[in-house]
């Protein structure tokens, strides 16, 4: 009888238990929902609209489009008559039309011939669809274009390029809506980090595409060499200009190309044909529900994550994701030293800043409740953090744990700081309490090394230096504005094949 008083005894302590820590995290959870709410229902205008139309996002973000436009150029055969309905006269009286009102040198080829017609037979559906996708951007482009003075024509350009995908990546790496090498984008400034990679912002790309363009433009003086040269290098441009006899006509030296090259121009050609001349072809393009101008950005002043912003604002992360496609981790960092932005709908824009001071204080209130790494400082390396520029401590020889510090630098990662130190990854993480591999500038790193090894002191690391070239400079008057610097150097730094430079460009000044 005392088994069986005993047994429900312990069955009920149980229930109990289990009833209480349930309720506590049934109370937790109302907690952090009507916080939530209850700031939402605080919002200045926070009866906004759905913001855009879920089937149109998928439209801007298919990447099918630019998987097939990296394929037909790669594999197309422009030397192969095509069987469509289209005689040789009427594309040569159109492309005449096209010559007078255009600064490009455009004549009839049978290579442009075969590509027009391949296009028009087996991409009409996709050319309705970019068409749409082209509302959204193009107002954009013009504008950019307009500012550097660079022919209207060329926003064609991200066509043949991307097909209008923010998100496109090529097989060698080629990156975003005007498919920027990593070393080209760095050359125009195009910043790329663990969180960042600003050849996928439209914005930025365009512009850094507008100084490109001009700038291989003021080296060949011809549209066609200039955007075979945005393709393949101006190193290999110049090379099959040397291998035709010095010939500075475009289909004289194609031969002498790279085949991907060689059917690129034709390819842009031709999407310029088919677009101005879609009516005559009876392709109807599809309306775009939303242009980029009816969006907006707003400067950061906390790190936020697209969840967060997605859970504040109503809007779906996937959108977010459309929006901001240059943030890899989708969060955007916070800098004191440089701003970072957010891109949304303007009704949206409306709603944040209305909010912002709220909107900031929710998050804050969500840091507060993050776990935080414990790190354990001694008196005497303080003492030390403050009089070493580099940010490493090197304990005393005689310190019993021989520890040390480093303070995370930007573009840090746990398995560079553990080659750095000669230590693993899970030695990192378990000195400091680390439960990911997420650093942040600015973090503390506890290491300990062997009680004899000798302390190293690591100097800072090497920051690259970079100098915007101004109106009558040259690379040997750069060059005489740093002192062991040479012509060479700068060439080699910079990937230049000549000395030809022009204002506004960046030029890397260090090793």
């Amino acid at each position: 009888m005392k088994k069986s008083l005993l047994y429900i005894s312990l069955l009920l302590s149980l229930f109990c238990f289990g009833q209480e820590h349930a309720e506590k995290e049934l109370n937790l959870q109302i907690s952090k929902v009507s916080y939530l709410d209850s700031l939402k229902a605080t919002f200045i205008n926070h009866s906004t609209s759905t913001c855009i139309d879920e089937r149109w996002i998928a439209e801007l973000a298919n990447i099918e489009l630019s998987e097939n436009m990296f394929s037909d150029i790669s594999k197309i055969n422009t030397d192969e008559e095509v069987a469509y309905s289209l005689s040789s006269d009427v594309v040569k009286k159109r492309l005449a039309k096209l010559d007078a009102r255009s600064p490009f040198h455009i004549e009839y080829n049978p290579a442009l011939e075969n590509t027009i017609k391949a296009f028009l037979k087996n991409r009409k559906n996709a050319f309705e669809r970019l068409m749409a996708i082209s509302e959204y951007y193009f107002p954009m482009f013009e504008e950019y274009l307009a500012k550097y003075n660079i022919p209207m024509e060329l926003k064609y350009l991200a066509i043949v390029e991307s097909a209008l995908n923010p998100t496109a990546k090529s097989r060698v790496g080629a990156s975003g809506l005007w498919q920027f090498m990593y070393p080209t984008g760095k050359q125009y400034n195009l910043e790329v980090n663990s969180y960042v990679d600003e050849r996928y912002d439209p914005l930025k790309a365009t512009e850094a595409a507008c100084q490109y363009l001009s700038n291989l433009y003021g080296i060949f003086g011809d549209w066609s060499l200039v955007l075979a040269s945005y393709n393949a290098g101006p190193g290999n441009v110049s090379k099959a200009i040397r291998r035709s006899g010095g010939s500075q006509n475009y289909w004289n030296i194609r031969k002498n190309l790279p085949r991907e090259t060689a059917n690129y121009v034709p390819a842009f050609l031709a999407t310029m044909y088919i677009y101005e001349f879609r009516k005559e072809h009876g392709i109807q393009p599809k309306k775009a529900a939303i242009t980029y101008f009816e969006t907006d950005t707003i400067q950061i002043k906390k790190q936020l994550s697209f969840k967060q912003i997605s859970e504040l604002l109503d809007i779906p992360v996937h959108q977010l994701e459309f929006l901001n496609p240059i943030y890899k981790l989708k969060v955007i960092p916070y800098e004191k030293d440089k701003a970072h932005f957010l891109r949304l709908p303007k009704n949206k824009v409306g709603l944040f800043v209305s909010n912002e001071e709220k909107i900031y204080t929710y998050i804050d209130y969500l840091d507060a409740l993050t776990e935080k790494i414990k790190i354990e400082v001694r008196p005497t390396v303080k003492d030390s953090l403050v009089s070493n520029p580099q940010n490493i401590v090197v304990a005393p020889l005689n310190s019993e744990e021989n520890v040390r510090f480093y303070s995370v630098q930007r573009g840090d990662h746990l398995k560079k700081i553990a080659d750095k130190f000669g230590v693993t990854v899970a030695e990192l993480k378990q000195w400091n309490d680390l439960k990911t591999t997420t650093l942040f500038a600015g973090n503390r790193l506890k290491i300990y090394a062997k009680k004899k090894e000798t302390p190293v002191v690591l100097t800072a690391p090497v920051v690259e230096e970079w100098y915007t070239v101004q109106k009558g400079d040259t690379l040997f008057l750069i060059a005489k504005k740093h002192p062991g610097v040479t012509v060479e150097d700068l060439k080699k730094w910079n990937a230049l094949c000549d000395e030809v430079i022009q204002p506004g460009m960046k030029l890397k000044i260090n090793g």
